[in-house]
């Protein structure tokens, strides 16, 4: 399983990827991606939305079930990947490039130490 080590990860199976001092990128990882099986469709959160650590503002679609995506910080959505709509796919090929889902600038950049280091993530996918 794929874990890469400069990202910091949620017990949801998000990751975030520190871009600036305030801002993130934000995917599923490869575990969820190959839980949820072929993905068909994402409900991704408007430019401007502002959303809340651990609550749902995204939803991914596969061939097996619907899936909540969460924001692992607090803050106000400033990209989403549009090739997405199109291409929802990019999630199950790229899940940790292409496939990210959108951008937050954070409210609290501190609120990533709440998140998961990759060996902490990693134990947490080996003891389910």
């Amino acid at each position: 399983m794929k874990i890469p080590e400069d990202l910091f990860y949620a017990k949801t199976h998000e990751w975030s990827r520190k871009e600036e001092e305030s801002k993130v990128r934000v995917g599923i990882t490869y575990h969820a991606q190959s839980q949820l099986g072929d993905v068909v469709y994402v409900e991704l959160p408007a430019l401007d939305t502002n959303v809340e650590a651990c609550k749902a503002c995204a939803v991914v679609e596969s061939v097996k079930a619907a899936y909540d995506i969460y924001a692992p910080v607090s803050g106000k959505v400033t990209e989403v990947n549009n090739n997405l709509e199109n291409k929802p796919q990019l999630i199950n090929e790229d899940p940790y490039g292409e496939g990210w889902f959108f951008v937050i600038e954070m409210d609290d950049p501190q609120q990533l130490k709440n998140l998961l280091s990759n060996k902490e993530y990693e134990e947490l996918c080996q003891a389910k």
